[in-house]
């Protein structure tokens, strides 16, 4: 019996790790209540989550609150901006099924089409901010591209992410699960997948299958290229001042 509550057993990691996600949820379910800070706490989520699954030791909280500190203006303005299309979309669907369009199917079609790209990007833009240092413009660009380069698994974490709202509204009595683990749970199985996503973005990184190592895809590369260009420039100027 004394085996089962071995700090090693299956049992008593499981519910360590099942802890941990109801504390990352409680304290993301307060960070984002008011509203403005919601992109960072869903930032600092997956930050965690995703170290959860890649098996790195961590600190819950104070891993956390590093990650809200540290993306805390990145995330706010991505979240606003978020806000502010997610605002026009839905008052250009008002204004359509008013009538007050002409060609209104069409603008239907084409209105949920830029409603699919706006959510799918959504559900990448925050962990790619928790994993990547970059500008905002080029974070919601990689968030966009990385959705749509593994479609069959955003159409997964896109009904993975529907799950709480789905067992909500079937199901009444799940009110409590989905407060202690309505964000946290969805992050968690979601981190599984980015875990997978993001080896493509870490050509240090060995594939575990294959051993071979990853190719980066060509806009991340440009990227890095660029940062590398920029940082041997400063440093020919600050020698040259020197030389000086």
């Amino acid at each position: 019996m004394g085996k089962f509550f071995n700090l090693d057993s299956p049992l008593m990691v499981f519910l360590s790790k099942m802890a941990d996600l109801m504390i990352l949820n409680i304290i993301t379910l307060l960070l984002c209540l008011p509203i403005i800070t919601a992109g960072d706490a869903m930032t600092a989520l997956y930050y965690m989550t995703i170290k959860i699954v890649r098996g790195e030791e961590c600190y819950i909280v104070r891993g956390y609150f590093k990650s809200f500190k540290e993306n805390f203006r990145q995330a706010t303005i991505i979240w606003i901006l978020a806000l502010l299309v997610f605002f026009i979309l839905a008052g250009d669907f008002v204004i359509i099924r008013s009538g007050a369009l002409a060609m209104g199917n069409v603008m239907t079609v084409l209105l949920i089409i830029v409603s699919i790209i706006y959510a799918f990007t959504m559900f990448y833009v925050f962990p790619v901010l928790s994993r990547f240092e970059n500008t905002v413009k080029n974070t919601i660009r990689n968030a966009f591209l990385m959705s749509i380069l593994n479609l069959p698994r955003t159409i997964l974490i896109a009904i993975i992410n529907l799950l709480p709202i789905a067992l909500l509204l079937l199901i009444a009595q799940a009110a409590p699960f989905v407060f202690l683990f309505g964000f946290s749970v969805p992050a968690y199985l979601c981190s599984t997948q980015f875990v997978k996503i993001f080896k493509r973005f870490e050509p240090e990184e060995e594939n575990a299958e294959g051993g071979e190592e990853l190719e980066t895809l060509s806009f991340i590369r440009e990227e890095e290229e660029e940062k590398q260009r920029k940082l041997e420039e400063e440093q020919a100027e600050d020698a040259s001042k020197q030389a000086e």
